[in-house]
């Protein structure tokens, strides 16, 4: 069986491929390579044992999405590839709505051409907006405080209107919440381009040197200790909820809706301890202007997932911060450009 993975040398996305291979599941990875890069594909075969097929492409490529349909007996597709940072969203609307919207639909139209119904969206908590009470839970009310999360909210919305007037399709909305983590063998992780928009590898990259000072966004939130609060889970448990999904919900027409979190709120402060503890180093920061589109608390009611997935986040945050500094320090420039292996 084969599954289209859009954005799958993305850091869920490469994560994802592996779990999916793992589960005797062949990724095929489609990929503009605009925030990763092809060295991933070398990291995927070492680990797993198996090198995914690659095509370089943009998911708003229509004759490309064809030739993949055509060229692969795609079964369904899991769909990654977005911008997805909330800061640049709210200076980049344009971008983020050509890029997340127009893609999107781009290959939703791939698909209908192709006779190809089973479609998983990495959607967000950021569909949530500001939330009045949390945990939350998949009937929560939805809303956006940013161009980021709006395209994340419209995808949502142009999916739910399609499959209810065309039950041939199973498509399955997985909100994610805060992903972190690496791989355990230190050889995959999160490698963003540029500067951080992240807190964790914003912080891997000051412990290890790439950067002086890690930026706290405002700590007048009303929470524990004035800073964020949010729902950090492992990035592999993240990618074990995916292929959950695919098994339980891909033979099912109709729509799916679940949460991908731990159902524990984490402060940033906290998490800048926590990742004290597993490195044991000080990480240096300092307290800066909120940041615009964030939210003072978000955190996850998971328990649908596991009920109907039998899906649940079983790694720590000691996990995920030990995880994390162990593939910044095997790479502490991320994913250099390597050889094909």
């Amino acid at each position: 069986m084969k599954i289209l993975v859009t954005g799958g040398t993305g850091y869920i996305g490469s994560h994802t491929c592996l779990a999916l291979i793992a589960a005797g599941i062949e990724p095929v990875i489609l990929d503009n390579l605009s925030n990763s890069k092809l060295a991933v594909l070398n990291r995927i075969e070492a680990v797993s044992g198996q090198r995914p097929l690659f095509y370089q492409g943009d998911i708003r490529d229509a004759a490309l999405l064809d030739r993949i349909f055509q060229e692969q007996p795609i079964a369904g597709v899991i769909h990654f590839a977005a911008l997805k940072a909330v800061g640049e969203s709210t200076q980049k609307p344009f971008e983020y709505f050509e890029n997340n919207i127009a893609g999107t639909l781009t290959l939703l139209g791939a698909m209908r051409r192709a006779g190809c119904f089973r479609f998983i969206f990495s959607s967000s908590a950021t569909v949530y907006g500001d939330p009045k009470t949390v945990p939350l839970r998949e009937d929560s009310p939805r809303a956006s405080l940013s161009p980021y999360g709006r395209t994340k909210l419209m995808i949502e919305q142009m999916l739910e209107d399609m499959q209810q007037v065309d039950p041939r399709w199973s498509i399955t909305l997985l909100r994610y919440f805060n992903p972190i983590g690496a791989h355990a063998s230190g050889q995959m992780g999160e490698d963003p381009q540029g500067i951080p928009n992240n807190l964790m590898p914003y912080i891997t990259q000051v412990a290890i040197g790439r950067r002086d000072c890690l930026n706290i966004f405002g700590n007048d939130y009303p929470t524990k200790d004035g800073t964020c609060v949010r729902d950090y889970i492992h990035v592999m448990d993240l990618a074990e909820g995916h292929v959950k999904a695919w098994q339980v919900c891909g033979e099912q027409a109709g729509l799916h809706i679940y949460n991908l979190g731990t159902g524990q709120g984490v402060s940033v402060l906290e998490m800048v301890h926590a990742f004290a503890r597993a490195s044991g180093l000080e990480i240096n920061y300092k307290i800066v202007a909120r940041r615009p589109g964030d939210v003072a608390e978000c955190w996850a009611d998971p328990s649908k997932a596991q009920r109907e997935l039998g899906w649940k986040a079983t790694r720590t945050l000691d996990d995920m911060t030990r995880d994390s500094w162990c593939w910044q320090q095997a790479n502490p420039n991320g994913y250099e450009e390597e050889a094909h292996v």
